[in-house]
């Protein structure tokens, strides 16, 4: 029989059992807490780093420490692509016997790529693409900086020039072209260059922004009823600018050599050193007792800012634009293109030669504007079946002048001698096709010569030039695509220095101009604000702008309906 106490044996170890159970149920709720735990702490941890991490990506840049004095110098190569920098370092390697691992002086500052793209299209022009620089705003091609509702935006020469810099301009176009009238000027079209040219000496609602301007463009400048006037009015903006602003004028070679590069400037000054454009690189080189280089400019221009500022609390900014890199990819005319990416490369590297001399801190930032004319160093002809392999700078090393100044001497000979086909026939062979182009005599082309004739004949002469850029582009191997601009991305080439982060890679052209105020630590936004107050067109433009649809077209450049 079984014992009196056996149930009560059972039930202690039901109990025992129950209790193990228990704590065993415990002790996995314990260790599935502790795994989830863990799983949401991973979890969380995961997703707030790739928080930061796009932050950090993604948001802009705080402004770096301010120094105690800073310098910026902006530098803008208008149509130049990345083909011309692989033209030019392919050129210069052949001509001065280089192997493949010499390279220009921008290729070892490249810091990144900017996109291009205007709020009017795709292809921008220099006026929306400058405006991107000195506003750090998208705007519509032709916009010298003004938005796309016509109202005027302020640029960072402006709020520099505000917040005490000292500041200036230097191009080797008309210093009232796209570019420099960006950072001193407010119009809706870029032609209106008679309006710029009394914004940039200080007519503007502003007053006076500029400190040294220093480039062509001289007959944008004088009265219409002066020899070299080319505006619509008699006004004399250098008597405008001496009388009213207090501008020191020169207008001349020696005049500008009197400047003892920049050791003798009195500020403001106003430099207009040609007429029109300087000329080509090319064809300027032989004309050094007229014209300075851009790389003269410059020096000239940083030393004598650097002089002004020399016991002020705030440094400088300068704009410096290599301007006919364009103009070269517009006619397309590969050895004008060279001598003038040589040029510039010339100047960047005397600007950090100036940046490693200077006491205070100073940041070198170079980009284009958009890249010209599509080239691409090599060519299939339609007529061709199969490719070449290669492209010759021994062509371009042939050439003694820009295509445009060929056109030029062709007109010349038309207006003194006459259009008779016999003498001219030989004198665009001769003159123009051997020695301007360098074509051996034994190899021109009696085809190209009748047409030339042709172009002369009936006075075409902008025919006539685009006949000599292909004869040399044709013999070089060199391909161009348009003789307008193009959507590419353009390169950056930087110093580097505190904030420079903020442009590496690939960016938007704003981000650019952004890079430049934040650099600076102005308020380009105040400067908005108070030209669009005092702007007695500004509201009126943008009611007009309104009416007519209030904004254009992003792929077409029209404005919407």
């Amino acid at each position: 029989m079984p014992s009196e106490d056996t149930p009560l044996l059972n039930d202690a170890d039901g109990t025992a059992s129950a209790a193990a159970a228990a704590k065993a149920k415990r002790s996995k709720i314990r260790e599935a807490v502790i795994f989830a735990w863990a799983l949401i702490s991973t979890a969380a941890f995961i997703i707030i780093a790739v928080w930061v991490q796009h932050n950090h990506q993604t948001q802009p840049s705080p402004s770096p420490p301010a120094a105690a004095k800073r310098n910026l110098v902006f530098m803008v190569s208008d149509g130049m692509g990345p083909a011309s920098l692989a033209l030019t370092r392919g050129y210069r390697q052949h001509v001065e016997h280089l192997d493949h691992g010499h390279v220009l002086t921008l290729d070892r500052h490249f810091w990144g790529t900017s996109r291009t793209r205007s709020s009017s299209s795709l292809v921008t022009d220099s006026a929306a693409g400058a405006t991107a620089f000195s506003c750090a705003r998208k705007s519509y091609n032709g916009a010298i900086s003004v938005l796309p509702d016509g109202r005027p935006c302020g640029s960072v020469l402006e709020a520099a020039k505000r917040a005490g810099y000292t500041t200036g301009l230097v191009a080797t176009t008309y210093v009232t072209d796209a570019t420099p009238a960006c950072f001193a000027a407010h119009v809706p079209r870029r032609e209106m260059m008679d309006d710029i040219a009394l914004q940039e000496v200080g007519q503007g609602v502003l007053g006076r922004s500029v400190d040294l301007i220093m480039g062509g463009g001289r007959c944008y400048f004088l009265p219409n009823s002066t020899e070299g006037g080319c505006r619509q009015d008699d006004v004399d903006v250098t008597r405008v600018a001496r009388e009213q602003h207090g501008w020191t004028y020169v207008d001349s070679r020696k005049a500008f050599d009197a400047l003892d590069g920049g050791n003798k400037v009195k500020l403001p000054l106003l430099g207009l050193m040609a007429p029109l454009n300087v000329p080509f690189e090319l064809d300027r080189r032989t004309r050094n007792d007229t014209y300075p280089s851009l790389k003269e400019m410059a020096t000239t221009a940083l030393r004598a800012l650097e002089r002004a500022t020399q016991n002020t609390e705030q440094g400088f900014f300068i704009m410096i634009e290599g301007s006919r890199i364009d103009h070269a990819g517009h006619i397309n005319d590969p050895a004008a293109q060279v001598h003038e990416v040589l040029a510039y490369d010339a100047t960047f590297a005397a600007v950090l030669d100036f940046i490693n001399a200077t006491d205070t801190e100073t940041v070198l930032v170079a980009t284009s504007d958009h890249e010209t004319g599509g080239l691409a160093t090599a060519l299939q002809r339609p007529d061709e079946r199969e490719a070449t392999y290669d492209w010759y700078p021994a062509v371009l090393d042939r050439a003694t002048a820009s295509c445009e100044h060929l056109a030029a001497k062709l007109k010349a000979r038309v207006a003194e001698t006459g259009k008779a086909a016999s003498g001219l026939r030989k004198y665009i062979k001769d003159e123009l096709v051997v020695a301007g182009l360098g074509v051996p005599a034994s190899e021109v082309p009696d085809a190209d010569l009748d047409r030339l004739v042709a172009a002369a004949a009936a006075g075409d002469i902008e025919r006539a030039k685009n006949i000599f850029t292909e004869i040399i582009s044709h013999r070089a191997r060199i391909g161009w695509s348009t003789h307008g601009h193009t959507a590419v991305d353009v390169n950056i080439y930087s110093s580097g220095g505190p904030g420079t982060h903020a442009i590496r890679g690939n960016v938007e052209n704003t981000e650019v101009g952004d890079f430049l105020r934040r650099y600076l630590d102005v308020d380009v936004d105040a400067i908005t604000a108070e030209l669009q107050a005092k702007s007695r067109r500004s509201d009126e433009i943008a009611g007009v702008m309104t009416a007519r649809g209030g904004a254009f077209d992003e792929y077409h450049g029209t404005l919407k309906n």
